[in-house]
């Protein structure tokens, strides 16, 4: 694993260690790593909305469609 040194003014460094200790992260690299996938997973999730809205209109979303969404779940869900 690589290493990175990152400077914070007290009172973000205060923050970061009440985040560990208040939600039991193991350390602050922990706590920072889990942000950082955050971050990541929001500007995928963000580009992957964008996309879907440029696409070209396939229907409507009404009761049927989603009747038909239910379905396909339920067929590829574990029980």
């Amino acid at each position: 694993m690589s290493t990175i040194n990152i400077s914070l003014p007290a009172r973000l460094r205060s923050f970061v260690d009440e985040q560990v200790q208040d939600r039991g992260y193991g350390s602050s690299s922990a706590y920072i790593r889990e942000l950082i996938r955050h971050d990541r997973d929001r500007q995928l999730l963000r580009g992957l909305l964008l996309e879907g809205g440029e696409s070209a209109r396939l229907g409507t979303a009404d009761t049927p469609y989603f009747e038909t969404l239910r379905g396909r779940a339920r067929r590829h869900s574990p029980e």
